[in-house]
């Protein structure tokens, strides 16, 4: 009979193997790689699959390096650069196993200059719950019949700027930065190093069929505050911390924490969301009524917001109008311009009473401090 792989031990071990060619931003990011390589051999036990995401805004970040180290410690890795839809999902849905899908330069399939990759989006948020599967025609001509193709799979992403809102609610995000001066790793080398990692995963994948019955069906406690989405991500994760033991629960609750946090304070919503706020936190503070014309003059103003340049060029008024007619006022209609009247003539403006709404329903709560009203953004009669 095997002797029982001690979890937590093992977990540091490939936390070490790690931190001897990675830099990681901080020490949850440690906390958060080792658990998902040993997710990754327990993928039928869960629900759903955390994508993990290494981003940064600037090559030379230490991204690739981070894929080849996650791809040394997991089952099947299939590097996958410009892979198409069409041969994903086929590589999944095949009767090999399910390879682990390390993507690297994913800003070429999502970037501003990548054109449409829907289809290839929809595999990646399709292989996020064990459910997942992917409909395509096979055969020929008037003999096509709808297939569904298992899409349910662990992927690790590395790649500039970001990613699709659907991808990143369904990502741990690693955001990478260039080492430091003072900040050392050791030099990888596949010839000598591989090797080191693939023993880690072949403990790993024995550590896992001890830890099976442990993790399936489990129902990790949730840290306070992390609910919906972000808890489906670390569900998994809480769930292999608890099983290996030791410190790893306590760390991987801490890890969760910081990086739900993180990740909430990078994201500023789908640009319509980011609009209402700045309506509601810089632009009519404190005031019910504003011209359109002094709105879009504060928005394009504000600094570190992208109303400036949107594709070349300012905000105007029909852009604002038709972003801000997705949402609806309080009474059901869609927010529209209204007449305000100001001093010997009539503008078109907006009324706060119409945003409240949308406000309440979109937008993150409201800074404790809110800033004074801008000058000159009074009540107009």
């Amino acid at each position: 009979m095997t002797a029982p792989i001690d979890g937590a031990a093992l977990l540091n071990e490939v936390e070490a193997f790690h931190r001897r060619f990675n830099v990681f931003p901080t020490e949850a990011a440690y906390v958060a790689v080792a658990l998902w390589d040993a997710h990754a051999h327990l993928l039928d036990c869960f629900d759903s699959t955390p994508r993990i995401a290494f981003l940064s805004p600037e090559p030379g970040s230490g991204k690739t390096r981070a894929l080849e180290i996650v791809e040394t410690l997991v089952p099947q890795p299939m590097t996958a650069v410009n892979a198409s839809a069409a041969a994903l999902f086929r590589s999944v849905s095949g009767g090999n196993g399910k390879p682990t899908i390390l993507f690297d330069e994913i800003d070429t399939v999502f970037g501003p200059k990548a054109g449409d990759n829907e289809e290839l989006r929809g595999f990646l948020n399709a292989g996020h719950r064990r459910t997942g599967v992917t409909y395509r025609c096979i055969g020929d001509g008037g003999q096509q019949t709808v297939q569904a193709f298992p899409s349910y799979c662990g992927v690790a992403v590395a790649g500039l700027g970001s990613l699709p809102d659907t991808i990143l609610s369904r990502s741990v995000i690693i955001r990478m930065r260039r080492r430091a001066r003072n900040e050392k790793v050791e030099p990888f080398r596949a010839r000598i190093h591989e090797a080191e990692g693939h023993k880690l995963r072949d403990r790993l994948a024995e550590w896992a069929e001890q830890a099976r019955g442990f993790v399936m069906g489990a129902w990790p406690d949730m840290p306070d505050g992390v609910t919906d989405r972000p808890a489906d991500v670390w569900e998994p994760l809480l769930a292999v911390a608890d099983a290996a033991g030791g410190q790893w629960p306590e760390r991987a609750r801490a890890a969760c924490v910081a990086l739900v946090t993180a990740s909430k304070v990078n994201d500023k919503g789908s640009l319509g969301v980011r609009l209402l706020t700045d309506l509601r936190d810089h632009v009519m503070v404190g005031i019910d009524r504003l011209p359109t014309v002094a709105i879009l003059d504060r928005l394009n103003a504000l600094d570190d917001a992208p109303w400036a340049d949107l594709h070349g060029k300012p905000l105007d008024n029909r852009r604002l109008s038709k972003m801000l007619a997705e949402y609806m006022t309080a009474d059901n209609e869609p927010i529209t311009s209204r007449n305000i009247k100001t001093a010997g003539s009539v503008l078109k403006g907006y009324y706060a009473a119409d945003l409240w709404d949308a406000w309440a329903r979109y937008c993150p709560p409201p800074p404790e401090s809110p800033l004074p009203p801008l000058p000159g953004t009074e009540n107009m009669a």
